[in-house]
């Protein structure tokens, strides 16, 4: 997990939302089919079990436009319902509107943050773009979290364990007085 006290950009921009009354945040991977709609659903669990769904908004959205429209990937549906996350997003593109709307941007990999760069309209709205696997202190052998649509149940899994700890340790970093 990224240390705040050493990456100052990051630091500044969770403090600046810590005070905000609703803080907004945008979940985004390449189709919006699975990592990205489990860290949507994995976040929205994690306020809600600490009280406080009142104050966020969260949403998720891809890079690519392959799945608009579609519920996300059957086997992430299956892997988070046993975990008891009911995933009913369905799938969108995102758009530059998003960097006005949200408070933070959170890319799965780094494919996803060039382009979501490449979108930003602002230098002011890039600098909302930050790295999901920076919250997980799971990922000492992952700088990203890994698509698994090419892999098998465990691919699943691991993705739901990244996403797990880097929601509850972001949603700490936000909760902090």
């Amino acid at each position: 997990m990224v240390n705040l006290n050493d990456d100052h950009r990051l630091a500044k921009l969770i403090k600046s939302l810590r005070d905000k009354d609703k803080i907004k945040i945008l979940f985004v991977c390449l189709g919006n089919i699975c990592r990205s709609p489990a860290a949507e659903g994995v976040m929205k669990a994690v306020v809600e079990s600490a009280g406080d769904s009142g104050r966020f908004e969260i949403d998720s959205a891809g890079t690519g436009n392959y799945h608009i429209g579609d519920l996300p990937d059957r086997r992430m549906r299956i892997h988070a319902q046993r975990r008891g996350y009911n995933l009913t997003h369905i799938c969108r593109q995102v758009r530059p509107s998003d960097f006005e709307e949200f408070d933070l941007i959170v890319a799965m990999d780094a494919s996803n943050r060039r382009n979501l760069q490449l979108v930003a309209p602002t230098p002011e709205a890039e600098e909302k773009i930050i790295m999901m696997a920076d919250f997980a202190d799971l990922a000492t052998k992952y700088d990203h979290i890994p698509d698994p649509y090419y892999e098998g149940a465990e691919g699943f899994e691991l993705v739901l364990d990244l996403l797990e700890s880097a929601c509850d340790n972001l949603y700490q970093q936000l909760k902090k007085y």
